[in-house]
């Protein structure tokens, strides 16, 4: 076969491949692998996102013990500020731990199907 017959039989090939029953099943395992993937994350972010939200708070009680309330609340300040500055800075690593530990649950399973969905192609 010369090279127009072979990207001809390509095309042909691809026109048939929208046909077959079978693509939309493919497309179902690639829907639940995106799902999967995404789900993954939704812990890890929602985590993430409370602990530094409540330290955002936690800062601000403590900048106010120090600005406004400087005269009896200053140390106390300090110590509560930095309390929520520790906690702004653990939400990130939080998030990457919790997403590992959710990948790693359903690993197995993502690599299943995507294997399933590399075989069908081809």
């Amino acid at each position: 076969m010369d090279e127009k017959q072979i990207k001809d039989l390509q095309a042909v090939k691809n026109i048939r491949d929208k046909y077959v029953p079978g693509k939309k099943k493919s497309e179902d395992k690639i829907t639940t692998l995106k799902n999967l993937d995404a789900g993954t994350e939704r812990p890890g972010k929602i985590a993430a996102l409370l602990i530094g939200i409540l330290s955002v708070a936690v800062l601000g009680i403590g900048m106010c013990c120090t600005m406004v309330w400087a005269d009896r609340y200053f140390a106390l300040g300090i110590v509560v500020g930095t309390a929520g500055l520790a906690g702004i800075a653990a939400a990130y690593p939080i998030y990457v731990r919790i997403t590992r530990q959710q990948r790693e649950k359903i690993a197995d399973e993502v690599l299943k199907i995507a294997d399933d969905i590399i075989e069908s192609f081809e």
